[in-house]
């Protein structure tokens, strides 16, 4: 079952026909799925596969989105979605974003096109994955003026 982005359901910005997919989406589904499988398997180690950085479990617990689905490694809570976006004249570590509305206001603000990234993480093992990665095109926050007479 597909599942999408914390408040960012259908398209990220004006323009952007939702159901079709995002201009410049990257799914990891399938890198998902093969990496729980070797996890299964035994062929990976509990610590090599939850490994998320404190600032990301910060994250996921103040401002992440749970989802519905449940962590595939501990089966015990519900995975949470937080969501990255990257792009000229954003700290190197990118912004951390909640709000579809923030969203809009970074790519306006912005002038440019950004990058957004959607990580699921499991703040009780420490399960995480690059979930997806889709552009952001930048948009105009522009009026048009009455044309002179």
């Amino acid at each position: 079952m597909p599942w999408d982005p914390p408040a960012f359901r259908g398209a990220p910005t004006a323009g952007v026909a939702a159901g079709g997919g995002l201009p410049g989406e990257i799914d990891y589904r399938l890198a998902r799925q093969s990496l729980i499988s070797e996890y299964r398997k035994g062929r990976l180690a509990r610590h090599e596969v939850c490994d998320a950085q404190p600032e990301l479990l910060r994250a996921a617990r103040n401002v992440g989105e749970e989802s519905s689905r449940t962590c595939p490694i501990c089966e015990e809570a519900n995975v949470v979605l937080v969501s990255y976006v990257f792009g000229p004249r954003m700290p190197a570590h990118g912004r951390c974003i909640t709000t579809r509305t923030e969203l809009q206001k970074l790519s306006r603000s912005a002038g440019v096109d950004l990058a957004c990234y959607v990580v699921e993480v499991c703040p009780g093992c420490r399960w995480n994955h690059l979930a997806r990665t889709f552009l952001v095109p930048a948009t105009t926050n522009r009026r048009r003026s009455a044309p002179s007479a």
